[in-house]
């Protein structure tokens, strides 16, 4: 329980172990031992106002209430006093849930004194570190770092052990169109695909191709394939959209459904141009040769 958790920098570890909050502990916990591990009436804890996660899934709190049952609190929670015998949680929300439906009355807690942004910083920091967090629920709890406890991405950075780039790949993740954030969040696509589908510009051609890769199961490498092809607009190349072209889009956008692809035309003023078909696999390939035949 004494081991340091390095990912954590100087985030949730170090003002755990700080001496200021030793001794600030020391004036409030009264009876409680600075340093050691003190038993809490569950009943005095309330919880943590600023806990990032608003769901937790039964099933995951009910295996570890089997599990407190059976060999206890293997990792004590961590609590500020904030009156007489009361506590208000800074971390360990799923171990005080599951140890209310294990049936404990005590469970082992930390006491430290913590400022509100202090805390807001800490729950944030434990929970990025959970294991099961979507990369929505990551990103979320890092712009609330980033905006409420004002760290700059490279403070973030130290504070979770994680690389720069890193933390900025997923805060590019919530300027996502919100379907593509729901398909991230219930995992029909993976961060891989979300990555390919933030280059596309034009909101439009990411939903079309979030639909596709979804109702196809197409890989990441096949999305960032087909990404790559999509057109992006520009200002420099609009003025270059022929009359013709113009006039040709509801052809274009006829036979983009008959296929079920991303087509478009490109038509000089003399009427002389191509048509484009990207495709994400030889097997796709395929199909629209079929099509076509038909």
């Amino acid at each position: 329980m004494k081991t340091k958790r390095q990912a954590l920098g100087r985030g949730l570890d170090a003002i755990l172990q700080s001496p200021d909050a030793d001794l600030r502990s020391k004036e409030i916990a009264q009876n409680y031992v600075v340093g050691a591990i003190a038993n809490i009436n569950i009943d005095d804890i309330e919880a943590n106002p600023f806990q990032p996660r608003n769901s937790f899934e039964n099933d995951d709190l009910e295996e570890l209430a089997s599990s407190i049952r059976g060999q206890g609190i293997v990792q004590p929670i961590t609590v500020r006093k904030i009156g007489f015998n009361k506590f208000q949680l800074i971390s360990g929300e799923r171990r005080l849930r599951a140890s209310r439906m294990a049936g404990l009355k005590e469970i082992p807690s930390y006491i430290r004194v913590a400022n509100d942004e202090q805390m807001l910083e800490m729950a944030l920091i434990e929970n990025i570190h959970r294991k099961d967090l979507n990369p929505i629920e990551i990103a979320a709890s890092y712009q609330r770092l980033v905006e409420e406890c004002t760290l700059t991405h490279e403070t973030l950075s130290d504070r979770v052990g994680k690389k720069r780039a890193t933390i900025t790949n997923y805060l590019r993740l919530l300027k996502l169109p919100a379907e593509i954030q729901i398909a991230i969040r219930d995992e029909r696509i993976s961060m891989g695909h979300a990555r390919a589908l933030i280059n596309i510009i034009d909101i439009d051609a990411q939903l079309r191709l979030l639909r596709r890769t979804i109702q196809r199961g197409l890989s990441v490498r096949q999305v960032e394939s087909m990404a790559k092809n999509i057109k992006q607009p520009s200002a420099a190349r609009a003025p270059s959209v022929s009359m013709m072209q113009t006039a040709y889009l509801p052809k274009q956008d006829l036979l983009a459904r008959k296929l079920n692809a991303d087509i478009s035309f490109k038509i000089n003023n003399k009427g002389k141009g191509n048509i484009v078909i990207p495709f994400g696999s030889t097997k796709e390939l395929d199909q629209l040769i079929d099509k076509l035949n038909k």
